[in-house]
């Protein structure tokens, strides 16, 4: 069996990640993480919004109406951000009118110090700095 998938391992590596969120209000959310989270729209697909989070990283904003899922009330996902300074990011989220928005915490075993608070729909996002390298 020359070439089969079993023995020569999967095909070259991804180009890009996208994580998708669907949303009942698309442009409400769209302005949530140009405004408050700074990013920038990578792919528009119409219904569907493609933004950079960081290298490699994205996050793809859907309207419910059109995407594979709806949107629902419970939202068991959390969207972590690395960032180099937590406490100016801390600082400038605490003056957007975010809703839940956490203390900063240390998480030692973790080796991180972090916070959280909800995007316009109530998907939970974690902003966090390492505290040591390799955390």
């Amino acid at each position: 069996m020359q070439g089969s998938a079993s023995t020569i391992g999967p095909p070259e590596g991804p180009t890009l990640s996208v994580t998708f969120f669907y949303y009942r209000n698309l442009s409400q959310a769209m302005a949530f993480y140009e405004r408050v989270l700074g990013f920038t729209l990578a792919i528009d697909q119409g219904w569907s919004k493609i933004y950079r989070a960081a290298e490699g990283a994205h996050i793809g904003l859907v309207d419910e109406t059109r995407g594979s899922h709806r949107a629902a009330d419970v939202k068991p996902v959390q969207f972590a951000i690395r960032v180099p300074d937590v406490d100016r990011w801390h600082a400038w989220i605490s003056g957007q009118n975010v809703a839940n928005l956490s203390q900063l915490r240390t998480n030692d075993p973790l080796g991180i110090r972090a916070f959280v608070f909800d995007d316009p729909e109530g998907y939970q996002i974690e902003i966090q700095s390492a505290l040591r390298p390799g955390a």
